[in-house]
């Protein structure tokens, strides 16, 4: 997994063998094979790796700020996200770039994570409206569009040479945030 990061997340996924990928991790191609079934399966088990990490990151975040207004609580689930994706400019590569586009079963997987993404913000904006700070409605295309606009600006940060403080690109996904909760 950690030759899987470190390849996919510098070299790329498309320009990484599995003949690179086993020296990087010591391994025979038959041990790699004993876990994997190609660099498809390695590549998903590391995007799996940091949504988990990351999904995890922003529970806790939500937990903590449990009680506090929509805003705040949708501000530490940014910052978790952020924190966890973005900082390890390998992580964001494997999470915003490398995984798009590789086949039909990889980009199932990755817009069954996607969705699951959206399920979290969606359940955010339901708890909000049962608090009556937003109105109560369906926020199924409100959390894609969200989602879309929170991984295109952290791809883009990510890509940027001399980019800003993580913490004013999480200011301004808060700020878009205000449309959604709208």
């Amino acid at each position: 997994m950690t030759a899987g990061l470190e390849l996919f997340g510098t070299a790329g996924y498309a320009a990484s063998t599995v003949g690179q990928i086993c020296r990087a991790a010591n391994l025979s191609t038959r041990q790699y094979y004993e876990e994997f079934a190609g660099r498809e399966a390695l590549l998903i088990a590391v995007y799996d790796q940091v949504n988990a990490e990351a999904q995890a990151a922003v529970a806790e975040a939500v937990k903590n700020s449990a009680g506090q207004p929509l805003a705040e609580r949708i501000k530490a689930a940014l910052t978790a996200y952020a924190l966890s994706t973005a900082t390890d400019l390998r992580r964001a590569k494997v999470a915003y770039v490398e995984i798009v586009g590789v086949n039909a079963g990889v980009e199932e997987h990755r817009m069954a994570t996607r969705a699951r993404w959206a399920g979290l913000i969606r359940e955010l904006m339901r708890a909000g409206a049962a608090a009556g700070e937003v109105p109560d409605r369906d926020y199924r295309l409100a959390a894609s569009a969200y989602l879309g606009a929170v991984n295109g600006l952290l791809q883009d940060w990510c890509a940027t040479p001399d980019r800003a403080p993580l913490a004013d690109a999480v200011e301004e996904l808060a700020r878009i945030s205000a449309a959604l909760t709208g």
